[in-house]
């Protein structure tokens, strides 16, 4: 055989074993175009923004409180949202798990988009801090874990999708919007140390009573997919899907949340809210 027929056939052998390599790839490729050609693209709406204001949440399952949160929300400048809030468990929970986190969030208050994330979590000693910062590329990431001692800060990494949203800011933008029935929302969010495609679907309207009061609230259906690293969606390991309350109202606050997680259905219920004066 020749050197130039046996190249040729060589060719051939490695066309066939690679061809469903290379099929496999663009089909990722294709998938992710396909979901994300998708995504909610919709600047801010022209609803009323945020009132400063603190609140209060219990975190627990089938009534039972095993968490508490404490919010605080402010525009520390004319162009600036911020977040403060802090979370532990409580009871017979904490003495089995104990459990505490603060989280700093800051937004553009034009844009609602994230300007920065840091998070910071102690279980049973064991430290973990997180930090974005977001950018148009995506968003810079750096996190530490360390056992009794503050943690060593790592080298950062940068994940690149553009429109990124952290969990304050998603909040931000979803309220700002018209939220009509069966209207459907996309966006992706990048919470921690994931990037996640949330879906979410406004079933109706309904009356909800909470700690808080009685309110007429909407109603909405929320789905989550993680993005993975090629950009092709894959099953949350931990989250099923979750209804969420917001109250039909000018100010739109998160009532309720009823999640189905591995372990079961949890809730977190709104038990007190506080508005405070609108900055001069």
């Amino acid at each position: 055989m020749s050197s130039r027929r046996y190249a040729l056939k060589l060719r051939c052998r490695s066309w066939r074993h690679g061809a469903p390599i290379l099929a496999c790839f663009l089909s990722l490729t294709a998938s992710a175009a396909d979901w994300q050609s998708g995504l909610t693209t919709d600047p801010p709406g022209k609803f009323p923004t945020l009132r400063p204001l603190r609140a209060k949440y219990n975190f627990g399952w089938s009534g039972f409180t095993a968490a508490t949160g404490d919010l605080h929300f402010t525009n520390p400048s004319a162009d600036r949202c911020q977040l403060e809030a802090s979370g532990k468990t409580v009871g017979v929970v904490r003495a089995l798990w104990r459990f505490d986190v603060t989280h700093h969030a800051v937004a553009d208050a034009e844009t609602l988009r994230p300007l920065e994330m840091k998070q910071n979590e102690n279980v049973h000693g064991k430290r973990i801090e997180t930090s974005l910062v977001f950018n148009n590329a995506g968003v810079s990431r750096s996190r530490s874990e360390a056992w009794n001692k503050t943690p060593e800060p790592k080298k950062p990494k940068q994940y690149n999708f553009p429109n990124l949203f952290d969990l304050q800011s998603a909040l931000l933008y979803l309220r700002s919007q018209s939220l009509k029935d069966r209207s459907a929302y996309r966006i992706v969010v990048y919470p921690a140390t994931s990037a996640y495609l949330a879906t979410l679907t406004v079933v109706g309207r309904e009356k909800l009573s909470v700690h808080a009061g009685n309110y007429n609230a909407i109603k909405l259906d929320v789905q989550l997919n993680k993005v993975g690293k090629n950009l092709q969606l894959e099953p949350h390991k931990k989250f099923k899907r979750a209804t969420v309350w917001v109250s039909d109202d000018a100010d739109r606050l998160v009532l309720r949340i009823e999640a189905q997680i591995f372990v079961g259905t949890v809730f977190v219920e709104l038990q007190s809210v506080q508005f405070e004066p609108l900055p001069n």
